[in-house]
């Protein structure tokens, strides 16, 4: 693989490195929203939003259309979808396995000698 396709894979999900462009995507899941829901749903300044979504606008993974005085945005496909699903799936795994350490550890702690005295 070239180096100018790793590096527009860094950029792509650089571009994905933030939460509320997250969170946009997740709510953007459901259908085409206007801004002001989003505004509702993130509770963050407009501004904020604002500048997350022409991120999100100017890498092509959202199209904005206006409808009147309101601004409507949605996903620009599917795959979109896919990626968050998929991206769920992945931490599930990781945070069971961190569950599963965690445990582990209690134990371990729990076992160890001078388990549950009070330090001297």
């Amino acid at each position: 693989m070239a180096v100018a396709l790793y590096q527009a894979k860094a950029e792509f999900f650089r571009m994905l490195g933030h939460p509320v462009r997250i969170r946009v995507l997740e709510l953007l899941q459901a259908g085409p929203t206007p801004v002001r829901a989003l505004l509702a749903e993130l509770e963050v300044e407009p501004s904020s939003l604002s500048q997350q979504l022409a991120v999100l606008r100017r890498s092509g993974i959202v199209t904005a259309t206006r409808e009147g005085s309101t601004v409507v945005y949605a996903l620009a496909g599917g795959d979109v979808a896919d990626l968050l699903r998929a991206a769920r799936r992945i931490l599930t795994g990781l945070i069971s396995e961190q569950h599963v350490l965690l445990a582990e550890l209690r134990a371990a702690a729990d076992q160890a000698p001078g388990a549950g005295r009070e330090p001297g």
